[in-house]
Formats: C-alpha cells, structure tokens, sequence
C-alpha cells in the first residue's frame, strides 16, 4: 500500500559509484608514479653526464665512487617503481635491496675508519635485520597474482581441517614463486 519514502541521503548514495572512485584513484597514482619515474629517469641522466666529467683529469676515485653507487641506487629505485606499475605492488625484495646498497653507499663515501664505532654497530644491526628481512620474505605468501592468503586461510579454517586441494594450491603458489 504504502510505500517508504526514500531520504536524499539514498539517492545520493545510489550515484556514489565506489568502483569508479577507485579506479579513478589508481589511474592518479599511476600517473604519479609515471611522473617519479620520468624524474628520476632525468635524475639518471644528469648524475651520468656528471660521472663522464669527472672522469676528465683531474679524476677524484672517492667522489667517482659515491656517484657510480648513488646512480645504482637511482637504478634500483627506478626498478621498483617499474614493479610497481605492472604489478601494483612494492616489491620487499627490491626495496631492501635499495637499503642495503644506500647504507653500503654511506660506509664506503665516508671511510670505515672514519665513522665512529657506534654508527658501525647500528649500521651492522641494520644490515642484519635487512638480511633477515630477505631471508624471511621467501616464506610469505604472495598476496599478488589473486592470491589472497586470508581467503585460502579462511577457507582451510572453514572446512575444519587442510583439505587435499587446499595442499594442492599451497604447493602451486610455492612452486609459483
């Protein structure tokens, strides 16, 4: 008979298209991070033609060095943007790649001798925690290429015990990576 009348509240939520909103977000990112890497693609550059000009005489090895190991740094970081674009995700491995080679960067530009005893135990633990980082990373599971390993978790819990076919996705993301 009668019908409820509808708030403007509810029409105005019936034009909120969250997907839209999303995809419309991601597409913003994405030319951000284009704009990173056009960047830092021209940072590349600039810092290549400044190590070919040092390599005139006379020639300074120490700043030779820091240069070449910042440009690798630029390289890797340009990589992860990259990995970022065609897989819409941050790889761990790149990027403690990244810290490993910055911190190494920072050691070697200033001398071992040089920097204080304290500073070379932290950079020793962070290095380690680093290592440890990469090492512990093979064991977790990939939450890129539709897998979600909340869901199979749910799943598994779902079913009350590890069914055969859950052993069989299991051992398909592993062998995967």
């Amino acid at each position: 008979m009668n019908q409820p009348l509808k708030s403007p509240l509810h029409y105005w939520y019936e034009f909120f298209n969250r997907s839209a909103i999303v995809r419309s977000l991601e597409t913003i990112q994405d030319l951000i991070v284009i704009s990173l890497c056009v960047g830092l693609f021209c940072v590349m550059a600039i810092q290549l033609r400044g190590i070919f000009f040092m390599l005139l005489p006379p020639l300074n090895f120490h700043q030779i060095t820091a240069d070449i190991l910042f440009l690798l740094i630029l390289v890797e970081l340009f990589r992860l943007l990259i990995i970022y674009l065609q897989e819409q995700r941050v790889s761990i491995g790149v990027a403690v790649e990244v810290s490993i080679v910055s911190v190494l960067r920072e050691v070697i530009v200033r001398g071992v001798l040089e920097v204080p005893w304290n500073q070379i135990l932290a950079a020793c633990a962070f290095l380690l925690v680093l290592a440890a980082l990469l090492v512990v990373r093979v064991w977790i599971p990939p939450t890129f290429k539709g897998i979600d390993p909340e869901k199979q978790y749910a799943k598994t819990y779902h079913n009350g015990s590890i069914s055969d076919r859950s052993k069989q996705s299991y051992n398909e993301i592993r062998l995967s990576e």
